[in-house]
């Protein structure tokens, strides 16, 4: 094999997706000319054997919506962390001569720890979750760990503890300090949509979290700002999973 090292996202659309500039611009720092990352969009998450089976070069690949759950069936080994959580989005390839080796890790818990050190939650601050999906469920999972009771807002909820967003009211955003839209809406191309929450029930002490990235402001995060709330993107997350991926790529076995 030579010695050229291939890394890539898998996904559902990637037009939003700013990971490929960022490890390019990563290589190119660290003078890595023998380094390329490549968007693979794939319709269904069982076209992932294909890229791995015809891209003999790929050591790494990220993975993101809507496929960080059903990749899992498809891979050898899972971290500690995707055992707990059950969602990956990094995927660590090892080549043994006829053999091929698929680990899943989740960076995602990583980034988020550091994206919510970063905004300096109150500590008796509760946590309202839009969404139920993978990176819902991340939010919820690093906010349980770090001690922050939370709530996921679903359109069909599954468990009692999910409120349906019909049931949102401005009293009961009141109770939540920290509000997260942990969902795709508002996510570029479709920057005009934002989730539909009652907007008058948040204040300036409010925290305003989108985990997308972009655009770098959403029309989640404007509604939100111009209620006073302090808000964040999910910038801060995408940088530190991606290096945490870095350092799992390059990790010697």
């Amino acid at each position: 094999m030579s010695n050229k090292r291939q890394f890539g996202l898998i996904g559902g659309s990637l037009s939003h997706s700013l990971s490929q500039k960022y490890f390019t611009k990563k290589f190119a720092e660290l003078g890595l000319t023998n380094c390329k990352y490549t968007l693979f969009p794939i319709s269904e998450v069982s076209k992932v054997t294909n890229i791995i089976s015809g891209n003999p070069n790929l050591v790494g690949l990220n993975v993101t919506s809507p496929y960080k759950e059903t990749i899992i069936p498809f891979l050898d080994e899972l971290d500690s962390n995707v055992l707990k959580l059950g969602t990956v989005n990094v995927i660590k390839i090892t080549r043994n001569g006829d053999y091929t080796i698929l680990k899943g890790y989740n960076t995602d818990i990583f980034g988020l720890r550091k994206t919510f050190e970063m905004l300096e939650l109150p500590s008796d601050c509760k946590a309202l979750i839009l969404g139920s999906g993978g990176s819902a469920k991340t939010a919820k999972f690093v906010l349980s760990e770090m001690g922050v009771k939370s709530t996921n807002v679903s359109r069909l909820p599954s468990t009692l503890d999910e409120l349906p967003y019909s049931k949102l009211t401005p009293r009961i955003m009141q109770d939540y300090k920290l509000i997260i839209n942990a969902t795709p809406v508002g996510m570029f191309p479709n920057v005009s949509n934002f989730p539909k929450i009652p907007y008058d029930g948040i204040t300036s002490e409010h925290i305003c979290l989108d985990l997308v990235y972009n655009p770098s402001k959403t029309k989640f995060l404007e509604k939100c700002e111009a209620q006073g709330a302090r808000t964040a993107n999910g910038l801060t997350m995408l940088y530190e999973q991606a290096d945490k991926a870095w350092e799992i790529w390059n990790e010697e076995i």
